[in-house]
Formats: structure tokens, sequence, C-alpha cells
């Protein structure tokens, strides 16, 4: 499965760029629903993310029974229940060896980036909802899906097509950048 070419004779590179600048967070979505290879197309550029020790510590579950993501709609973050699809980004947090993996929360948030870049690309929306580390958020979302005792939710990402027009930030600020030192 393909995420495309770049339009046109544009260059590969610049088409990658265009999409990173382009990304935006989607919080109205159609009813239109989202394909299953749209999804998996999805989830393997996720899968690309790096990850230290190559451990790939994330999971991910997919929802689009109507009454779990009602569940997963805490607080802030209504727009759940009203999109086609929702895919929580989850990490276990121990390794083979039984130790702590204390990257599982820096490798979610790789996979949760290439998501919604794929997300982007495919002419989708999508938000990325926080649950890692707030307990309000992360308990009724450890029930709603039945999640081990070794696996967090990190984030919840809800997908559809945008209802609106909805465009990306410009949070290119220069003041943030240092060189050599602070």
């Amino acid at each position: 499965m393909s995420c495309g070419t770049p339009a046109g004779n544009q260059d590969p590179s610049k088409a990658v760029l265009d999409n990173i600048l382009s990304r935006k967070s989607v919080r109205s979505y159609t009813e239109q629903e989202v394909s299953q290879e749209q999804i998996e197309t999805i989830l393997k550029a996720a899968m690309a993310a790096p990850s230290g020790v190559n451990l790939q510590p994330w999971r991910f579950v997919v929802v689009r029974e109507q009454t779990t993501k009602e569940k997963l709609a805490v607080g802030f973050n209504k727009m759940i229940a009203q999109a086609p699809v929702a895919i929580v980004v989850c990490g276990v947090t121990t390794r083979s060896d039984g130790q702590p993996n204390g990257n599982w929360t820096a490798d979610c948030a790789a996979a949760t980036e290439n998501l919604l870049l794929a997300v982007e690309a495919l002419g989708l929306g999508a938000v990325w909802t926080a649950c890692y580390p707030y307990e309000v958020r992360m308990d009724p979302t450890i029930e709603a899906l039945g999640l081990p005792e070794d696996v967090k939710p990190y984030c919840i990402v809800p997908i559809g097509y945008p209802a609106g027009e909805d465009k990306p930030k410009d949070k290119w600020k220069p003041e943030n950048i240092h060189y050599e030192k602070w």
C-alpha cells in the first residue's frame, strides 16, 4: 500500500516538507468512513517511527464502535465520539526482560507524529489528544479497552474526513533556536 506519489513533477523531498508543514489539528469530521486500507497505511507509517534500542513498544487499538468511542471521549476530547475512527496509541512499559522501558513515551510520540503525517498525506484529518500522564484520561481508556497492566494509553487520535477548512499554524519561532551554546 502506497501513500501515493507527489503531485505532478514535484520534487519528492519538497512533497515531504509540504506534508509536514501542512499538518494541522482537525477536530470536526464528516460522516464519511475511513477505509481499512487507509487505516493500515496509517499504521504502517506509525510503525516506521524510530524506537530506542528498537524495542518498538507501541501498540495500537483501532476503535470504530460508537459506544467505545463515547467512553473514550472524556472532558475536552468530545471529538473522539464524532470521528468515524479513533486510534489509541499505547505503549508497553516493560521490556521483555521485565525491566522498565524508559523510552516508551518518546517512542509512542514518534509513532504518533508519523501517524499524523500519514493522515495528512491521505487527505484525512486528525488531532492528537493526550492520555498519558493524566489518570483522569488514562483510567477510562484502560477500562474501556481492557488494556493489560503493562500497557498504558499514550494518546487517542480521532480520524476522519475534515468537515471544515482547518489551517496549519505557523509555529516557526527563530528565538527558540540557539547555536553552539545557549
